[in-house]
C-alpha cells in the first residue's frame, strides 16, 4: 500500500463519523482510530507512562479488532441500500449474509453496480446512509465473520 493510499483513508476517517476503522491487505493491518479528547498530561506525571498503559490494553484490543471486519467500497459511487425506493433494503442489522449476497448497490457513471460479500457475516452496522456519496475503500458495513 503506498502513502497515497494511507493518506486517503486518513481523509476519509477524519470527514466521517467513524472512530476507528482497521483495514488489512495479505500481512499489512493498517488500524486508525479518532480522538474525541486528546490526552491531558498532569503535572509530575511521566509521559511514557501512558504508552506504557496502552501495550498493557493492545492485545485484549487486538482480539476483538480480528473479529470485527468491514465491506468497504470497490469504487467511488453514490451508495443505495435497497434495489427500488419503494424496497426493503438489501440487508439490515442483525442479518446473517451468505458469501455472494447481494448487500447494496453502488451507482458509478449511470451504471449500477451490486455489490456482494466474499464471506459469509453478521451485518454490525450499516456505515453509510441512503443516496450517500462514497469513496473507493470507504467502509460500508461492519460485520462479524460466521
Amino acid at each position: 500500500m503506498d502513502l497515497e493510499k494511507i493518506e486517503g483513508l486518513v481523509k476519509i476517517i477524519e470527514n466521517s463519523s467513524l472512530t476507528e476503522f482497521t483495514l488489512k491487505e495479505g500481512d499489512l493491518k493498517i488500524t486508525m482510530s479518532k480522538l474525541d479528547n486528546p490526552p491531558v498530561v498532569a503535572a509530575g506525571v511521566p509521559v511514557a507512562a501512558a504508552p506504557a498503559a496502552a501495550q498493557e490494553a493492545a492485545p485484549a484490543e487486538e482480539e476483538a479488532e480480528e473479529e470485527t471486519l468491514f465491506i468497504t467500497s470497490p469504487i467511488v459511487g453514490t451508495f443505495y441500500s435497497a434495489p427500488a425506493p419503494d424496497a426493503p433494503a438489501f440487508v439490515k442489522v442483525g442479518d446473517q449474509v451468505k458469501n455472494g449476497q447481494t448487500v447494496c448497490i453502488l451507482e458509478a457513471m449511470k451504471l449500477m453496480n451490486e455489490i456482494q460479500s466474499d464471506f459469509d457475516c453478521e451485518i454490525e452496522a450499516v456505515l453509510v446512509s441512503n443516496e450517500q456519496k462514497v469513496e473507493y475503500g470507504q467502509p460500508l458495513f461492519r460485520v462479524k465473520k460466521l
